[in-house]
């Protein structure tokens, strides 16, 4: 999964300020995960790539983040013909509650009309990537009904997999060279992740 909707907080790494020069890698993913204005102004409808759309926003990363609502109604995503649809849920976060309620509402779209959620769990600033955190939001969001979970690789990532009864995709997080990040997906595959989203 290509991940490029960073910017709707605001973090607009350096290559994705142009978006035109992503768009040759748009036909090698296996899956766009992106908001609905980048979907509409910049990518071509002709394009055949299953879409993971962002539905919800908030502050920007000036401000505090777990502070995020739904912002896109399914009406929208099915007209968008998406393949599934995301939020983040920010366990420990200042607004923790909230963004669990709001992947409850997607979990309730997606069992209406058919449409699978995929639950990020953000990492707060203060808060450490670790077996233990991320487990724990990882089964949160499984148990509150998200189809598949995108979340951190870390050390022992066999206890996050483990815990967690939904397929988990790892995020990219920072930049890190090219052959520590096939190395990182090597070993997410081999404790139990199904897929790797990067940015």
């Amino acid at each position: 999964m290509l991940a490029i909707d960073h910017g709707y907080f605001g973090n607009i790494p350096g290559q994705l300020k142009c978006f035109t020069d992503m768009k040759p890698l748009f036909e090698y993913a296996d899956a766009l995960m992106l908001t609905r204005g980048m979907l509409r102004n910049c990518v071509p409808s002709e394009l055949d790539v299953p879409i993971v759309l962002r539905v919800s926003a908030g502050a920007s990363m000036l401000k505090e983040l777990s502070n995020e609502e739904i912002n896109v109604s399914i009406e929208d995503a099915i007209r968008l013909n998406v393949s599934a649809i995301t939020c983040s849920i920010f366990v420990g976060g200042e607004y923790e509650k909230q963004s669990l309620m709001n992947l409850s509402k997607l979990v309730n779209f997606g069992q209406e009309y058919g449409i699978p959620v995929l639950a990020v769990t953000a990492v707060g600033r203060e808060m450490v990537r670790d077996a233990r955190y991320l487990g724990m939001a990882s089964r949160m969001a499984a148990e509150m009904g998200s189809t598949f979970v995108k979340t951190y690789y870390c050390e022992n990532f066999e206890d996050v997999t483990n815990i967690c009864p939904a397929p988990i995709v790892i995020a990219g997080g920072k930049k890190i060279e090219e052959r520590d990040a096939l190395q990182m997906s090597r070993n997410a595959i081999d404790k139990g992740a199904v897929g790797v989203g990067y940015n």
